[in-house]
């Protein structure tokens, strides 16, 4: 596999929170799924996971080459704490379709948060092209 695409992430802490004390559990459950809900509310610093996962899902959908938009919801990008320092992804839905209209094969997330501020860094990997596909770009 090759790296097609990278994409990194920065949020403030601050914002996301602002977001849940402004549409709580509206917004949590429109942007999270039950399983990223459960992991974030189970730590200390509830808001810095958040936040690390919204930064997960934008980064994700960046290195993907595409953005929010029409047929692409917030909980297609799921992510899952799998180990110290470890984070994988799912995607479903619209992201899945989207990741395999591009001929990506996985992606690669890491998130990581303080204080003040979460970042994600996402990569897009795939098969090398075959030496007749780069004849014909």
């Amino acid at each position: 596999m090759i790296i097609l695409a990278t994409s990194c992430e920065i949020v403030e802490t601050l914002r996301i929170a602002r977001l849940i004390e402004r549409h709580g559990e509206q917004f949590i459950q429109r942007v999270y799924t039950p399983r990223e809900m459960r992991f974030c509310q189970s730590r200390k610093q509830a808001t810095q996971w958040y936040a690390a996962y919204w930064a997960g899902k934008e980064a994700t959908l960046r290195a993907l080459g595409t953005t929010w938009r029409r047929g692409i919801r917030w909980q297609d990008v799921e992510l899952t704490a799998t180990g110290p320092g470890q984070t994988s992804v799912l995607l479903r839905g619209g992201v899945r379709e989207w990741m395999q209209m591009r001929q990506i094969g996985e992606v690669i997330v890491s998130v990581s948060h303080c204080r003040t501020h979460a970042m994600a860094h996402a990569i897009a990997l795939g098969d090398e092209p075959q030496l007749g596909e780069l004849e014909e770009s």
